[in-house]
């Protein structure tokens, strides 16, 4: 079998404040596969984002990455330096954020942005950038495409600014791209052509998609893996037809009995009990257990995540044979 393209080890991201040390990331591990979409999943303050932020080295302080290996083609990115890591953003591994904001420059237009981004990677004339640019955005639905590269982000609505940050990721046909919900503001019809541009873009180019989200449905239907994260961690993960069809753990069995599904017409949703709890106060051994029905004295310790297969973190599971409302 050949070596994945990401290995992410026992990654743990900590941010110091004054009430304590946030463990927003505890240990989390996983590896993606040329040409493989693994869905990041979870509630939010889960640890989602910061782990995409962490695998390229963008956590601001107070956080800091305080241990684990994250192993991008076989190079531990997490002691590569400044320039090495600048110089593998945007070409061998490109992010999409939520807020599009955060990519864009809102003095500079969108053509200037696209192209400086073709620029900084590749040795090619500003005509063959000014082209892939364009081509770029007609990829993602933005009409009339040469015109709208002379636009500025204020002159985009939030949805279109979001659809120009995804350009800019797909334009170097990246190895490795980092989403993180970046579908989020846009409308389903649309939402359905970034997701078959992105599974079309991993299917025929090999680059991995860590998809980072909320959102089961989207999931359901776009990778071939999952992984459930609470508190920091992963409580199960797996092919997506596995966690889907026959959920383990209780928190991903709550996830999709509060998802609503057609073949449960007029029957009220059921939602997980409690809330998500404070990082800086996690109970000891399993962090979901004051909200879960089957806890016991044996969740005070955390069991082990077994590395391969349909795999979670729970001594009392659900039976593989119980079928998730939303299947």
């Amino acid at each position: 079998m050949t070596q994945p393209l990401l290995r992410v080890e026992n990654l743990q991201t900590h941010f110091a404040t004054r009430a304590g040390t946030v463990k927003a990331v505890d240990g989390v591990s996983f590896d993606l596969r040329r040409g493989e979409i693994l869905g990041l999943v979870g509630e939010s303050g889960s640890g989602k984002s910061v782990t995409g932020q962490s695998i390229l080295g963008l956590v601001d302080p107070p956080g800091r990455i305080a241990g684990g290996r994250v192993l991008f083609d076989g190079e531990d990115l997490v002691t590569a330096g400044e320039k090495r890591l600048r110089a593998i953003r945007g070409r061998r591994i490109a992010m999409i954020f939520q807020d599009p904001m955060m990519t864009l420059n809102p003095v500079l237009s969108v053509e200037t942005q696209m192209v400086e981004a073709v620029l900084a990677h590749d040795k090619v004339g500003r005509a063959e950038a000014r082209r892939r640019s364009r081509d770029a955005l007609g990829r993602v639905g933005i009409a009339s495409p040469e015109e709208r590269l002379a636009a500025y982000p204020h002159q985009f609505s939030g949805g279109m600014r979001q659809r120009v940050a995804i350009a800019i990721a797909l334009l170097h046909s990246p190895d490795l791209i980092l989403a993180d919900e970046p579908t989020t503001a846009l409308d389903v019809t649309i939402q359905a052509q970034i997701l078959f541009e992105v599974q079309t873009l991993c299917r025929d180019t090999g680059t991995a998609l860590l998809w980072v989200t909320h959102d089961l449905a989207v999931v359901s239907a776009l990778a071939d893996r999952v992984a459930v994260m609470y508190a920091g961690r992963i409580v199960e993960t797996g092919p997506i037809a596995d966690v889907i069809q026959a959920p383990r753990h209780p928190y991903t069995r709550g996830l999709l009995d509060s998802v609503p599904s057609r073949n449960r017409r007029g029957v009220p949703l059921r939602s997980i009990p409690g809330m998500t709890p404070s990082v800086l106060d996690l109970p000891k051994g399993c962090a979901f257990q004051p909200r879960c029905g089957r806890a016991d004295a044996a969740c005070a310790v955390m069991p082990e995540l077994p590395e391969n297969g349909h795999a979670w973190r729970c001594w009392h599971p659900h039976d593989a044979d119980a079928r998730g409302a939303a299947a």
